[in-house]
């Protein structure tokens, strides 16, 4: 079937389609209508899901880690402060190896108080143990979402997935989405119940004080069920393909990468715009291509290393800040490639929401390919002169000096 739908309301048919057992709801701007719609399909569509109301971000986790805990297929939904307000739970869902999937509107965090897109939010709980997979249209959101409860659930991986996508720019567009049919949904994706759930009958204790010669086991299992995600993903879109239709990918995907001596970097939204950019480029003498990152962790190493490699020029596109060291994506990016290839040049575009135009992208890469870029850039500074203060302001508060 298809529909003209919001980013966040696709959520909520995949939610459907993936016959999630418990909801926990909390709402935040941009995030809302992804639980307001799943409480729709409960009430007016006999959708069969638990759904509970909790009075905060943290509860919200809380009973994800219960329901996950007691074997059953659990979701929830959230952005920015929502996230960082979970963020101890993040690390306790991911220790305790619970399979479940969360969607996370990525929207920048305050203050200055801002609901417009930024990568900030997730990429700050890059550490946490989460699987991060970030979609750039709103068909990938739906078979992603559907996608991750394959990898979440999967022996070798029992890991959470965060599916995340840019707030306003995806959350609240209307795009074009074919529903699969649910007999196509539940051959790809079968019931589930966790062969280690939890037994109200049969009580015992998980999660509590371990001591140091086991601790670094645990850190180690997770670890190794990030490498085995790896192979995970790639399957279950291969899988998603054949038994229901539709493919973005697996780790990464790339566009007009064959012929390229010149690459753009980037994830989510900001992807698709390169591509734009890297057929400027293209008509303008410079074979560029795009590598567009879905799987932000488990980080795709050697596919990076296998693209990037050979190329003359690399420019990665970062929507969020390590402060005192530059933007995320990008050292990464270094840190992967080490001495192979070029330098990345990081480009520090989009925060908290700001326009990103092709043509900003396509003039900052080709002053990359020339050698005239810097290692890291803001450019978007340049477009405007808002972010001075000006020296009537400063005199008001008496921080210079009449003369």
């Amino acid at each position: 079937m298809r529909l003209v739908e919001t980013g966040n309301h696709v959520v909520a048919h995949a939610v459907r389609l993936a016959r999630v057992e418990v909801v926990s709801a909390y709402p935040i701007t941009p995030q809302t209508q992804v639980v307001e719609k799943i409480s729709r399909f409960i009430e007016e569509e006999g959708f069969e899901c638990e759904y509970i109301p909790v009075e905060s971000e943290h509860s919200a986790m809380a009973a994800m880690i219960a329901a996950a805990a007691a074997g059953v297929r659990a979701f929830s939904a959230t952005s920015a402060h929502g996230l960082v307000y979970m963020y101890e739970l993040l690390h306790w869902a991911a220790g305790s190896r619970l399979p479940m999937v969360m969607a996370n509107v990525n929207r920048a965090l305050g203050p200055g108080w801002n609901i417009w897109c930024d990568q900030q939010d997730t990429m700050s709980a890059r550490d946490t143990g989460w699987i991060q997979i970030y979609c750039s249209t709103h068909q990938e959101i739906l078979d992603t979402v559907i996608q991750a409860y394959r990898v979440s659930e999967d022996p070798s991986v029992f890991l959470p997935v965060m599916v995340c996508y840019d707030a306003f720019t995806m959350s609240h567009t209307y795009m074009q989405v074919d529903l699969p049919d649910q007999e196509a949904v539940d051959r790809f994706l079968p019931p589930f119940r966790s062969p280690w759930r939890m037994d109200p009958r049969f009580p015992l204790t998980h999660g509590s004080v371990i001591y140091p010669q086991d601790y670094e086991e645990t850190r180690f299992s997770i670890y190794r069920a990030h490498e085995a995600a790896k192979e995970v993903i790639r399957r279950a879109a291969e899988e998603y393909r054949d038994l229901v239709g539709g493919y973005h990918g697996d780790l990464v995907e790339t566009y007009f990468m064959e012929e390229a001596e010149h690459a753009v970097v980037a994830v989510g939204s900001l992807a698709l715009e390169a591509r734009v950019a890297a057929e400027e480029l293209r008509r303008a003498g410079h074979p560029c291509g795009v590598v567009r990152i879905r799987t932000y962790r488990p980080f795709p190493s050697e596919e990076l290393r296998r693209l990037l490699g050979k190329m003359r020029t690399v420019v990665v596109l970062d929507r969020a800040v390590s402060f005192g060291l530059g933007g995320i994506l990008a050292s990464e990016v270094r840190a992967t490639l080490g001495g192979e290839g070029p330098r990345p040049v990081s480009v520090i575009a989009g925060l908290g929401g700001r326009d990103v135009p092709y043509t900003l992208i396509a003039e900052r890469t080709e002053a990359a390919i020339k050698g005239q870029a810097m290692e890291e850039e803001w450019p978007t500074l340049a477009l405007s002169d808002r972010h001075r203060v000006s020296k009537e302001a400063l005199r008001a508060l008496g921080e210079v000096s009449e003369a």
